[in-house]
């Protein structure tokens, strides 16, 4: 379920970063087309919260918790204001793969961080990943 579910998030990405091209056109200032973005995306979010009755779920997160998920919440944001100027400025073709390393520096973060392991073959993928962004983008 978690691979279709992460296959869905591609689909959704991908159409995301599409509509968003063509929304950013003639936008004068990026940034107000992201925040009309996180607007929408958290109607949403929390819409789902409400749908599925799940609002008990904030009694059982710890502050640790709070802590980090507000600083995701700020990285998102960031995330997505360099996101929208890079698609207002640059080609779709461009932007996307740069972006796309967030991949290779995820798995950086996770070795270091979480001690995950670094197989031969995810080290194999993120090189490749890397060397496949530095094709499409040179």
């Amino acid at each position: 379920m978690w691979a279709l579910l992460a296959l869905g998030s591609a689909v959704f990405a991908a159409l995301t970063t599409i509509l968003a091209k063509i929304g950013v056109e003639g936008v004068k200032n990026s940034h107000v087309a992201t925040a009309i973005r996180m607007a929408v995306a958290l109607v949403m979010a929390f819409g789902m919260v409400s749908l599925t009755g799940n609002w008990d779920g904030l009694n059982g997160i710890s502050q640790k918790g709070w802590l980090f998920l507000i600083l995701s919440g700020l990285a998102t944001g960031a995330s997505w204001l360099c996101y929208y100027k890079a698609l207002q400025m640059g080609d779709v073709s461009k932007v996307v793969p740069i972006d796309k390393l967030s991949v290779v520096i995820t798995l950086i973060l996770a070795f270091l961080l979480f001690h995950e392991t670094a197989t031969l073959k995810v080290v194999a993928g993120a090189v490749l990943i890397t060397i496949g962004t530095l094709l499409m983008v040179l």
